[in-house]
């Protein structure tokens, strides 16, 4: 029988597991600290729990500790990049991105991706598998940990489609923003999801206050279908009538991202039939410069033709802003960094890495 993961079990789990095991319910408790409060790696950094426990928990349980590879920082803002092995040999990257308001964290949902969105390096080699609620809280952990800073924000929009690991995602964010763990407020959390329908009605019966965003990048159904895949399965009207009633349950006005592709998204049609598009839902358009990756011919548009399309949008009524570009000297587009390791490309620094 596979072991069950400690950094997996939330607080209700935990204190239930342990009473299961003849301890008395307080040991759960202190655990569940040591893992999420103290961010403890293993059951030997637990100083109050009795060896004989700590020793059970070695032995019947498996306790997630991601190893850091390697550490990118950007000489141009900070950011930095992290590339994590997984206890079974596959990697995964997450980013610290430094604000004025506070420390914001990218992480991974999935190793690898099977949407296979055109312009993205984290969909090139597939999916592997889901990651475990403790693997995506590891990521947040091990960050703070090594930064020594605490983090405010979480974005979940790392290598992976969160929708398609539902159950681990949802279960991450609880375990998130509980108050027995690092209790991040659930409007300092955002989801990106390309547009898997179903779940979105999903997470909008949750009633979570998170916010959610959606990977949009084409303003008309043919358009989509030629960037991502997802698009076959979805109708556009399907997935903003999806949106539509996440905000009707939730009330979280919800983000429409748009990845600005030179030549291809990025005209004047394509600026009004966006503004059509979105024009009476509850959100707002963040535009991003496309990062370009070399298995793929897809080029920036120039800063101009950005700045023009937010300009038109916003004159249409549509509220924009331009995602600042974070980290671009280091492979700062999801799984770039990733890919690179796995293709033998990368020149590991170790923990100090530049």
């Amino acid at each position: 029988m596979e072991k069950k993961d400690l950094k997996s079990l939330d607080y209700s789990e935990m204190t239930e597991e342990m009473s299961a095991c003849g301890e008395k319910a307080f040991r759960g408790k202190q655990i569940y600290q040591w893992l999420h409060e103290k961010l403890a790696d293993s059951p030997d950094e637990m100083s109050n729990i009795p060896a004989k426990l700590k020793e059970r928990l070695r032995n019947e349980y498996t306790c997630t500790h991601l190893q850091m590879i390697d550490v990118l920082t950007s000489g141009i803002d900070g950011t930095q990049k992290y590339l994590f092995r997984l206890h079974d040999g596959n990697v995964i990257e997450s980013v610290l991105m430094k604000y004025k308001h506070g420390n914001s964290v990218c992480v991974s949902s999935q190793v690898g991706c099977r949407m296979g969105c055109r312009f993205c390096a984290s969909t090139l080699g597939g999916l592997t598998r889901n990651l475990l609620p403790g693997e995506i809280l590891d990521q947040v952990y091990q960050i703070q940990k090594y930064s020594g800073e605490r983090v405010s924000n979480l974005v979940l929009m790392g290598t992976g489609e969160p929708m398609d690991n539902y159950d681990n995602v949802l279960k991450f964010i609880h375990m998130l923003s509980d108050e027995h763990g690092l209790n991040i407020s659930q409007r300092n959390i955002t989801v990106s999801t390309c547009g898997i329908v179903p779940r979105i009605y999903d997470l909008a019966e949750e009633k979570l206050q998170i916010t959610l965003a959606l990977s949009l990048h084409a303003a008309t159904q043919e358009k989509r279908m030629e960037l991502m895949p997802i698009a076959y399965k979805y109708d556009l009207k399907d997935v903003l009538a999806a949106c539509r009633y996440y905000f009707e349950k939730t009330g979280r006005r919800l983000t429409f991202e748009y990845s600005l592709v030179g030549g291809v998204n990025d005209t004047d049609q394509d600026v009004q039939q966006l503004s059509e598009l979105l024009r009476g839902l509850h959100g707002h358009v963040n535009l991003i410069p496309v990062n370009p990756i070399k298995e793929r011919s897809y080029v920036q548009s120039n800063a101009h033709v950005v700045a023009n399309f937010k300009s038109k949008l916003e004159k249409c009524g549509i509220n924009a802003t331009i995602r600042r570009e974070m980290g671009r000297d280091i492979g700062g587009a999801c799984g770039q960094l990733r890919k690179s390791y796995i293709d033998g490309e990368l020149e590991i620094k170790g923990k100090e890495g530049t």
